[in-house]
């Protein structure tokens, strides 16, 4: 396995860990949230949801610009 490949597998093992981890206690944490504010809950969800494509994209981006 190269030194690249391997790094990109950790990035992506990471990245999905992390992503599993937050999607697992969503729920909780947005129904916990909801009790005091549930605007705010919908806005907490909204943006954890969405920081995971984020990442994915700012990886893209990355790496676009890492092979020019």
């Amino acid at each position: 396995m190269s030194p690249e490949s391997r790094s990109q597998a950790i990035a992506a093992a990471v990245i999905l860990l992390g992503a599993g981890l937050v999607i697992y206690f969503l729920p909780s944490l947005v129904l916990w949230i909801g009790k005091y504010s549930p605007p705010l809950a919908f806005a907490v969800g909204a943006v954890l949801l969405l920081g995971f494509f984020v990442i994915f994209w700012l990886r893209a981006r990355y790496q676009r610009n890492k092979g020019r």
